[in-house]
């Protein structure tokens, strides 16, 4: 759809609009008095959520991100889907699934009661992704605008036979500096180093980060916070459908080498990812369904 079509048929007067971002691709903007946000059409990403009580966005987004069909942007709220990380085949697939580097299409936006705003992005099987990856599926994406951001992933095997999925909400957070950053509700649970060798730990205390950190988090309780102390902030995850999640910095050398990332950006910014991820897979069974939920949620200290 263009973008007169895109809000004849679902803009919200005073709240929500369609507008054309970079690389021309269609972004929903939304202000509703409670919080701003950006939603990409392409790629189903929240690209940045703020609160009109708070000094600072939720998400990071690189100023370097790729706008570009066939690429991820790098920020907000990439959706990793059907599976999460390298190609679970080895056939040279992308990684992180197919979903975020492609168009989605706008299927619904309403005003709640409470005056939330909410965009439901979706998109089903076709000929080009079952090139990819064989399977019918309609996958949908629900974004809920208000105090807080809550982001609903909710697969659908449209098909005849079961499929196994992984995936994840892939969230790179803005923080004010990463030497200050804490991680809480990760203190005693194993995870998976894939930093290093892969190998399995044990989380000591609350994650803090003076390198790369790239780790999978075992059996993960629902609730998660980061503590932001540069931003004098703190954010909650509040999960469900997921018992992974994925805790992400760079660091320098890799941030350096990333086309679209700054050379300094790692320090800006944490990915804590709720996920089902290594032996965290869903099988769904024709006409069944899966929904991975998360809300996010910041308070001042």
């Amino acid at each position: 759809m263009t973008i007169t079509e895109l809000n004849s048929n679902h803009a919200i007067p005073g709240q929500l609009e369609f507008i054309p971002g970079k690389g021309e691709f269609p972004m929903a903007r939304i202000d509703n008095g409670k919080a701003r946000a950006l939603v990409s059409v392409y790629a189903g990403q929240v690209l940045s959520f703020q609160p009109s009580n708070q000094a600072h966005d939720l998400l990071f987004l690189s100023d370097a991100a790729y706008y570009r069909q066939g690429k991820a942007i790098k920020g907000g709220i990439p959706v990793c889907w059907p599976w999460f990380g390298p190609d679970p085949e080895g056939r040279g697939r992308p990684a992180h699934g197919f979903v975020r580097n492609r168009p989605w299409t706008v299927r619904a936006t309403e005003t709640l009661a409470d005056g939330d705003a909410r965009i439901i992005l979706g998109m089903a099987d076709s000929d080009e992704t079952r090139a990819i990856w064989p399977h019918a599926f309609d996958l949908s994406l629900h974004v809920t605008v208000g105090d807080g951001l809550r982001v609903e992933l909710l697969t659908r095997n449209t098909g005849d036979q079961p499929f196994t999925i992984t995936q994840a909400l892939h969230s790179y957070f803005g923080v004010g500096a990463i030497g200050q950053v804490q991680v809480l509700g990760l203190e005693d649970t194993d995870y998976l180093d894939k930093a290093g060798d892969g190998s399995r730990h044990t989380q000591a205390g609350a994650v803090r980060f003076d390198k790369e950190v790239d780790r999978i988090y075992l059996d993960v309780q629902p609730g998660l916070v980061i503590d932001d102390a540069a931003f004098a902030r703190r954010i909650s995850i509040t999960s469900a459908g997921s018992h992974t999640a994925v805790v992400w910095n760079p660091w320098a050398d890799i941030s350096q080498k990333m086309g679209d990332l700054g050379d300094d950006d790692y320090r800006r910014f944490v990915c804590v990812e709720t996920a089902n991820a290594a032996a965290d897979t869903i099988e769904v069974r024709p006409g069944g369904e899966h929904r991975l939920v998360a809300d996010y949620r910041m308070e001042n200290f």
